[in-house]
């Protein structure tokens, strides 16, 4: 996650990197199914911050990035709840 920080320009999605892989290291760490459901539906609040963001300037390649990355991280924690869901 590091090389993430160093290539996209931006506080507010440096920020948010050191929370989302906090919450991810809950994920992995975790050991049942609804405990990382849980996890996932906190990870997809903190993407929503990155989504949703009111500086978000498509024209910018730091924020396509940015974007592109929150939003593969939120299919992920999808997969995760739907998971649940299933069992």
């Amino acid at each position: 996650m590091k090389e993430s920080k160093e290539k996209i320009d931006c506080t507010l999605f440096q920020i948010q990197e050191d929370v989302i892989g906090d919450v991810t290291t809950k994920i992995n760490s975790a050991k049942s199914l609804e405990e990382k459901a849980a996890f996932a539906k906190e990870l997809q609040k903190e993407l929503d911050v990155l989504l949703f963001c009111p500086d978000y300037d498509q024209s910018r390649l730091d924020c396509k990035n940015c974007h592109f990355i929150a939003a593969l991280r939120d299919r992920t924690a999808g997969l995760i709840i739907k998971a649940k869901k299933l069992v």
